[in-house]
């Protein structure tokens, strides 16, 4: 077993180069916390992960993703991994922390800020978020990493320069997707594939992309494309806006483990859903919200699109 930076200095010599301010969330491992490092007065984001018990330090896994998160960080897309420290908490049981750089907001309360006051988010605005978010997701993918969790809470921004970073990469996610939080808080299902919905245990980049077009349609409305309470009613949502998919649309789909007889709908226009997203913008969605996961369009595809062509990709 590997060792880290920091081992044996237990929590509180490790958490003596920090000042925490406030809680900033509970992730779906462990808590977050706004910090001020005491050497710099730099703010940081400090992500407390609980690690499996081993007397032995960290875990191999754990280290691979870290070192993904690395990797990862020389995306101005991805939020950055600045360092890592490692303690114990009261119990002597071995805690991490991740230092991460601090962003002052995410998409989520973006968007609630706009639906609070009736606004809608400026369309130049939500097509430079979006391809920022797209640009972000091809340099994952392009190197073979799937984010499998995207939603909007998980996308940070900061408000004066429109930049937007994903967060909540990699970390015991090496191969599962999160089914339950820590917390009371209920896992969103309202930007989960349908393909992983109908329990197929094979899937890839596309996955995100049906993630991303939902985040699409979110920016344009300010409200949940589909806001399912169960994976039942998540699906349903899906085939009321879609259509119900069947084998011609969608081969294979009901040998998938939770396919069912399903009620039968056509396919409304997206534009009905999404009423104020130009021609182009459809177009894109649509190409998002393809059923058969090897029609979806990829990321690097989807920086191409005339959608963006107006974009200041040098910006961006």
């Amino acid at each position: 077993m590997a060792r880290v930076q920091g081992q044996g200095q237990g929590q509180g010599r490790a958490m003596d180069l920090y000042e925490k301010l406030e809680k900033v969330g509970e992730g779906t491992y462990g808590k977050v916390y706004k910090a001020k490092e005491k050497a710099t007065g730099r703010i940081v984001a400090l992500k407390k992960t609980r690690l499996p018990e081993d007397d032995e330090g960290v875990p191999p896994t754990t280290l691979r993703e870290v070192s993904l998160l690395r990797m990862l960080s020389i995306s101005p897309h991805v939020v950055r991994l600045l360092d890592l420290k490692q303690g114990e908490n009261k119990e002597g049981k071995t805690i991490l922390y991740l230092v991460f750089e601090f962003m002052d907001t995410d998409l989520k309360k973006f968007i609630r800020s706009f639906r609070q006051t009736h606004e809608m988010i400026p369309p130049k605005t939500v097509k430079i978020l979006m391809y920022q978010l797209c640009k972000g997701i091809a340099f994952c993918h392009g190197r073979g990493v799937l984010h499998r969790d995207l939603k909007p809470h998980n996308l940070l921004m900061d408000n004066k320069t429109m930049m937007l970073k994903i967060a909540d990469l990699g970390l015991s996610r090496a191969f599962t997707i999160p089914l339950k939080k820590y917390t009371h808080e209920i896992l969103t299902l309202w930007y989960r594939a349908p393909e992983i919905l109908l329990g197929a245990t094979h899937y890839s980049t596309p996955v995100d992309m049906w993630s991303v077009g939902c985040i699409f349609a979110e920016l344009v409305t300010t409200q949940a494309l589909f806001p399912g309470d169960s994976e039942l009613q998540q699906l349903l949502h899906i085939f009321r806006l879609l259509g119900t998919p069947n084998e011609k649309v969608w081969p294979g789909v009901s040998k998938l483990a939770n396919w069912h007889e399903y009620p039968q709908w056509s396919p409304k226009s997206l534009s009905s859903a999404v009423p104020n997203l130009d021609a182009d913008g459809i177009d894109l969605l649509l190409k998002m919200l393809q059923y058969e996961p090897s029609k979806r369009i990829s990321a690097k595809k989807a920086m191409e699109h005339p959608y963006f062509n107006d974009v200041n990709k040098a910006y961006s």
